[in-house]
């Protein structure tokens, strides 16, 4: 009897992901993959040019960005991610007058609480107008803070790209450089562009890697920084970075260590999944419970949130 349940159950998965690669066909996905139980489950590629190539990954990269910065923790390179930032960027924060400038530390740049004015999900519509500056962090310093460090989750890229530069100061090399060396290698991304200005690797949007790629660093966050029995970032940070902090907004969920974190309910449970969300439909989705990574590439613009109407609406239904 179980058996027939089984097979039934499998039909039904699959009647599923044909459904699902009929509905993104239509639409403007350019790459799908789920990977369930360590098996490559589904893969659509808009064409052969999309699997072999890197793709934008837009604000994906600030989740890689957030991984570095745990293995910066995991050396000791970092002892703790409530240091003040000023250790950083002190030559710009000690001509600053507001003594708020000074509490901002790792942790409000990997919570994105560090207080400025950052319109970037309002007046800016989604782009920070720091990359037209000819001094971004001096941009990002500069801005005025209009709330406690800490208090409120406001969307900001800069907080990602500070992130880069500590990263770069830290350690001597571009943050693209460190990541090939110290992460990439790793797990089997071989190819890799990140894009820097002002010598500086853009830590908000600048990577660009292959669809299997985003897989691959999906995986390790889904197990716990392992990998074939070699520990590429702590399991500590993993659970601590993907665990949900701040309430944002209520389309998208809860911030983590530049990581989103939601959940849906399955049979009477809430089950946490946790993504990174890149502008126009990028996106690496994780579920821990379920053993479970998707991935989408896109060019949404208009509707940056459409993938995960497909997930939830085709690919949940599989598990």
């Amino acid at each position: 009897m179980k058996l027939v349940s089984s097979k039934i159950e499998l039909k039904m998965n699959e009647a599923v992901l044909v459904e699902l690669k009929k509905k993104i066909e239509k639409d403007k996905i350019l790459s799908c993959l789920i990977l369930k139980n360590n098996s490559l489950i589904f893969e659509y590629y808009k064409n052969n040019k999309v699997s072999e190539n890197v793709q934008t990954i837009n604000s994906c990269t600030k989740s890689v960005v957030s991984a570095l910065i745990g293995t910066l923790v995991d050396k000791g390179l970092i002892k703790s991610i409530h240091a003040p930032i000023t250790d950083f960027f002190s030559n710009i924060i000690s001509k600053q007058t507001d003594e708020r400038l000074r509490k901002i530390t790792i942790y409000h740049l990997l919570t994105m609480t560090p207080g400025f004015d950052w319109p970037e999900f309002g007046q800016w519509n989604c782009f920070a107008p720091m990359v037209y500056s000819n001094n971004i962090i001096k941009f990002i310093l500069e801005r005025s803070i209009i709330s406690e460090p800490g208090q409120v989750m406001n969307y900001n890229s800069g907080c990602s790209h500070l992130l880069s530069a500590i990263i770069q100061k830290l350690t001597g090399m571009s943050t693209h450089h460190y990541a090939k060396e110290f992460l990439f290698k790793h797990i089997g991304i071989c190819k890799s562009t990140w894009y820097d200005r002002q010598g500086i690797s853009l830590g908000a949007d600048g990577l660009r890697i292959t669809s299997k790629d985003m897989l691959n660093f999906g995986n390790l966050f889904l197990n716990n920084g392992n990998l074939n029995g070699k520990q590429i970032i702590s399991s500590e940070w993993i659970k601590e970075s993907t665990t949900p902090l701040y309430k944002t907004y209520d389309n998208i969920g809860h911030y983590a260590y530049h990581w989103w974190v939601s959940s849906f309910n399955n049979n009477g449970i809430e089950i946490n999944y946790y993504f990174a969300l890149g502008f126009g439909g990028q996106y690496i989705i994780v579920v821990p419970k379920f053993d479970l990574v998707t991935v989408f590439t896109s060019r949404m613009y208009n509707n940056s949130l459409r993938p995960m109407y497909y997930f939830k609406e085709f690919i949940l239904k599989v598990i």
